[in-house]
């Protein structure tokens, strides 16, 4: 039976001045792993917080699911406060961690039926058959887990995240050593939660999955958060389109003549323009080459995605 989520609060996490600092160890000193952090996560959304190795994102995701006491700030998780509702705020979130967190000689049906004991789901309300047969291991409930591929240990990962009906479904780069098939019924199971009403986090380095599947996306480095805003609003950042012309011929330098353009050689048999759509038409591009002599057999743009703009955006805070 799904589950349909319904709340009143406009968001479902809300942090305020979060900081997090490890303490020294041997010979390494203090790190800071998060400092001043302020972020609301919408209820309902699909929102993909992103960041280089090292930059937060896992400690982020650890101290709202309890794992690792903050050094200071504030956490709201579904209107639940971690200081005064540590364990009424951990409840209202299901992780799905990077590592297998699982007893590999347990059977899936094992692992998510201890684990809903855990979370004190009455036997008559456990879900497991369903929630294996939503990440497609119905036909291995009751094989070792530790037989499974690795792409099903990561779709068992995610069933065990949702023993509890969370509002909330954290998915630490759920699709690491994942194939296409798998990844897209992944997505397939996730969207359809985030229709219901469940409230989605994603880290992933797959950018194009967070462009694809976010509708708002936070930018994390060194520990602060260095964007935060609706997924179209951050793309119009960067105003900036390339244009490719497939030559009929190969060429061992760029034409004298495009010098003065933003132009290079792609490659011997294509030559890329980078420009504003705000501040150049492209057309002077095509004439441009026609006193080239050289003769163009295809064309192609490329819009700014959001690689683009994380690339800009975290070289910018460095």
């Amino acid at each position: 039976m799904a589950v349909i989520y319904v709340v009143s609060m406009e968001y479902a996490i809300e942090i305020e001045g979060l900081s997090k600092t490890y303490a020294a160890k041997g010979k390494a000193g203090e790190k800071i792993a998060l400092s001043g952090v302020d972020l609301k996560i919408p209820k309902g959304s699909m929102f993909a917080l992103l960041g280089p190795n090292g930059a937060g994102k896992s400690t982020l995701i650890n101290i709202m699911a309890g794992l690792v006491n903050k050094t200071a700030g504030k956490v709201r998780v579904w209107d639940c406060d971690l200081d005064s509702k540590p364990i009424d705020a951990r409840y209202h979130i299901g992780v799905v961690e990077q590592e297998v967190t699982f007893n590999p000689f347990f059977t899936p049906f094992q692992v998510l039926d201890i684990q809903a004991g855990l979370y004190g789901v009455p036997k008559k309300e456990r879900r497991t058959m369903e929630l294996l047969e939503l990440v497609g291991l119905a036909d291995k409930a009751h094989a070792w887990s530790r037989q499974l591929s690795g792409g099903m240990k990561r779709r068992l990962m995610v069933a065990k995240a949702m023993v509890h009906n969370p509002e909330i479904i954290v998915l630490d780069e759920p699709t690491a050593g994942v194939d296409i098939e798998l990844r897209t019924q992944l997505w397939e199971n996730v969207q359809m939660l985030n229709k219901q009403g469940a409230t989605i986090l994603l880290t992933t380095h797959y950018l194009e999955e967070a462009e694809k599947l976010c509708d708002e996306i936070a930018i994390i480095n060194d520990g602060k958060i260095v964007a935060h805003d609706k997924k179209d609003a951050l793309l119009s950042q960067i105003d900036a389109k390339e244009i490719h012309f497939k030559l009929d011929r190969e060429l061992s330098e760029l034409p004298v003549s495009l010098k003065d353009f933003n132009a290079n050689l792609v490659n011997p048999a294509r030559i890329g323009f980078f420009y504003s759509p705000k501040e150049t038409n492209p057309t002077q591009f095509i004439e441009a080459m026609k006193k080239t002599g050289i003769g163009i057999t295809d064309i192609t743009t490329k819009e700014s995605d959001l690689e683009d703009v994380f690339l800009q955006i975290t070289k910018k805070s460095a």
